[in-house]
């Protein structure tokens, strides 16, 4: 029985997973990127060590994702910070909203994405591109741009989505303790830039008791783009295991040799 549930177990739950097996292709997916200055204290209080934060500065997404492999058409927003790690830059998610069930599902089991429901939009008004977030009947984020205004490198916005990007990935064991508190990496692959573009930018957040974007509070637009592009979401790997208890010491006597013993987290 156990090496038969073994063999079938994938996600929960165990005879019709809320998501399916990757790999996860997304097709003309479609970012609108604001990057602002914020409180540096504030942004401090959400990263998590062995992070390290380059400068005082979110990108605020809107993504509209209408054709990707087994989560369907759905939209997403919310707030990355770019980091460091051992010297490697790269660019740690801080939350998410999106308004469908299986990458909410799979985001968060699969690579820890901090994804809550919600009902985020991007669309073209006219001369606009527009994103908004809705928690509930509350509108916490409104973002504009001028729409394509002006063109930017492709080459240089594909080695922008190649970057590595970095999760908080937290499972509760049934005792309502961390079971699983891991630091996960995980990059976009096979992208494919179809064109980018960017102009003047604005972007307003609100307040919300459970959806918390305006804790990191715009101080300046420093600028932004829209993007759009194919390519793979790619599995993660575990960089930090917050979990993992260190090595014990236990001496022998005087003069002798220390014996290590190591336990796994």
């Amino acid at each position: 029985m156990n090496q038969q549930i073994r063999n079938i177990a994938f996600a929960m739950p165990l005879t019709n997973p809320a998501f399916p097996r990757g790999p996860y292709r997304f097709i003309n997916r479609e970012y609108f990127i604001i990057q602002y200055r914020t409180d540096p204290d504030a942004l401090r209080r959400v990263v998590p060590e062995p992070l390290e934060l380059t400068e005082p500065v979110v990108n605020y997404e809107f993504i509209r994702m209408p054709d990707s492999t087994g989560f369907g058409d759905y939209t997403e927003s919310g707030q990355i910070v770019p980091v460091s790690l051992h010297g490697q830059t790269g660019s740690f998610v801080h939350q998410m909203y999106l308004n469908d069930h299986p990458p909410i599902a799979g985001g968060r089991e699969l690579w820890g994405f901090p994804k809550k429901l919600a009902q985020p939009k991007l669309a073209v008004e006219t001369d606009t591109l527009v994103g908004t977030l809705d928690y509930g009947s509350v509108r916490i984020a409104t973002g504009t741009m001028g729409y394509k205004h002006r063109a930017l490198n492709i080459a240089s916005e594909e080695r922008k989505l190649t970057a590595p990007n970095f999760l908080l990935k937290i499972i509760p064991h049934v005792d309502g303790s961390a079971r699983i508190c891991e630091l996960v990496r995980f990059h976009l692959e096979d992208v494919t830039v179809k064109g980018a573009w960017t102009g003047p930018a604005a972007l307003e957040l609100h307040a919300h008791a459970l959806a918390p974007v305006a804790d990191l509070p715009v101080l300046e637009v420093l600028s932004a783009k829209h993007v759009v592009a194919d390519l793979t979401l790619g599995l993660g790997t575990v960089v930090h295991d917050y979990l993992e208890r260190p090595a014990i010491t236990r001496w022998r006597g005087v003069g002798s040799a220390p014996l290590i013993e190591t336990h796994a987290g």
